[in-house]
């Protein structure tokens, strides 16, 4: 047990409290719930970085970062939709939870092969994940700050977001087509 699996633990048992706090009956609720998805999200940067200067790379990080990461988003994907069941909303949510799916079984399957590196985490993916993180953060504060209409800003991040996500996966599928094609 390192430092980045700690944070990476943490990010999975911030997800009770984030939506204990999403749930509150108080008008500050919105708040606490932002602060707590914030930092969970930052412990998704911070084991991924830690892991690699400290190069405590390790088999249980490498599964458990992924599963931590897909189930704080689908969770706080979940309570944006809950809180706003609008088709514009739904939307990006199942392209972005469908992504998420297919991805997984995509490099379980290729790992099974041998081929792993073939759909390694890109570019694309990491800028994804930024938008994704940003656009659900505004969407779960959901108020006006400043005078900012926030909720509109994250449904746009999320539209962004959404298309990344449509990018990196087709990348992904491309890059794993010459073995999704060869027959045995």
């Amino acid at each position: 047990m390192n430092l980045p699996n700690i944070l990476s633990l943490l990010r999975i048992a911030l997800i009770p409290v984030l939506i204990g706090m999403f749930f509150l009956p108080y008008e500050s609720a919105p708040l606490w719930a932002t602060i707590v998805f914030t930092i969970a999200s930052l412990t998704d940067w911070l084991d991924g970085y830690l892991a690699r200067k400290w190069q405590q790379t390790s088999a249980f990080g490498a599964f458990l970062d992924p599963v931590a990461d897909k189930l704080l988003v689908a969770v706080a994907l979940v309570l944006v939709v809950y809180k706003t069941p609008q088709w514009f909303v739904l939307i990006p949510v199942v392209i972005i939870i469908s992504r998420e799916i297919t991805i997984s079984a995509l490099r379980e399957w290729m790992a099974e092969l041998g081929q792993r590196n073939a759909v390694k985490v890109s570019s694309i993916g990491k800028l994804k994940t930024a938008f994704q993180m940003i656009s659900i953060g505004c969407l779960i504060y959901f108020k006006p700050l400043f005078g900012l209409p926030i909720f509109d800003i994250g449904l746009v991040l999320l539209y962004v977001a959404s298309a990344l996500t449509l990018s990196s996966m087709f990348s992904y599928l491309k890059a794993a087509l010459p073995m999704l094609l060869t027959k045995g």
